[in-house]
């Protein structure tokens, strides 16, 4: 006989296999019972510091790999499920965590440990992450970074430390300089926000020309939103259904396109 808790965890898993994406991301519980079904991985950086992310493998191997990073909140539950969504979808994806295992649940949380995030050792972070999908035996070699926010910016960063053969920008940060964007190897795909009041369309305009500059204006493909900032988030409250579904189509088939072996 089956015990309450047994129960209460078979009765989540039916209703997370019956909902859409959005619903899992938006939904405490499901999104907790979706990141259950990830596995923890760490490795150890040259400075001897033990970082940790979360991975989620496809049905078909080998298959092209996906780094996602995470907004300003830390490597929580939605990204965790964010990531098993990536595997429905065909792809090795590895959910890395930028905050030290802290996830924030305030807006001041956030903000505190976003401005505390060392630049080297994010950057650290992200490449050996990079180098550990390229040579993990699920992986085909082909990569792509994706992040949103906080990391949105970092996605881009880890793309010109160690580059990416594609690279999608949610809402992040961006370099307003060409030299640093010569080191791109890939295509860019941003997903940017008409009401956005930081990554705005200045932002966005000096990183076209410098992408321009640099010689890649061809390597880029950016995407506007009748949206505000975070609107692919489901569980914030500038989530737009419409604009995050078109979003999610655009960069799976960005990722398609350019993902090949």
């Amino acid at each position: 006989m089956l015990d309450d808790t047994q129960i209460g965890r078979r009765t989540v898993m039916k209703g997370l296999a019956g909902a859409s994406f959005a619903a899992v991301l938006a939904d405490p519980i499901l999104a907790r019972a979706a990141a259950s079904e990830t596995e923890t991985v760490t490795l150890t950086l040259s400075s001897g510091k033990t970082v940790s992310a979360a991975l989620a493998l496809p049905e078909t191997l080998p298959a092209p790999t996906v780094m996602l990073i995470h907004e300003w909140w830390g490597l929580n539950d939605q990204i965790k499920a964010t990531a098993r969504e990536y595997a429905a979808n065909g792809y090795v994806a590895l959910a890395i965590d930028l905050m030290d295992g802290s996830v924030a649940t305030t807006p001041d949380e956030a903000r505190a440990q976003m401005q505390a995030v060392d630049g080297a050792d994010a950057t650290e972070t992200c490449t050996a992450w990079m180098d550990w999908l390229r040579a993990h035996e699920a992986g085909t070699g082909t990569l792509a970074t994706v992040g949103w926010c906080f990391g949105g910016g970092w996605s881009l960063n880890a793309s010109l430390a160690a580059p990416a053969d594609a690279t999608v920008i949610y809402y992040g940060r961006l370099v307003q300089e060409a030299e640093p964007l010569k080191a791109l190897k890939g295509p860019v795909l941003g997903h940017f926000a008409t009401q956005d009041g930081f990554i705005n369309a200045e932002m966005v305009g000096g990183f076209e020309a410098a992408m321009a500059e640099a010689g890649k204006a061809d390597s880029l493909t950016v995407h506007w939103y009748e949206a505000d900032h975070a609107f692919a988030n489901p569980s914030g409250g500038r989530y737009d259904e419409e604009d995050a579904r078109l979003s999610w189509s655009r960069t799976l088939a960005f990722l398609a396109q350019h993902l090949k072996a």
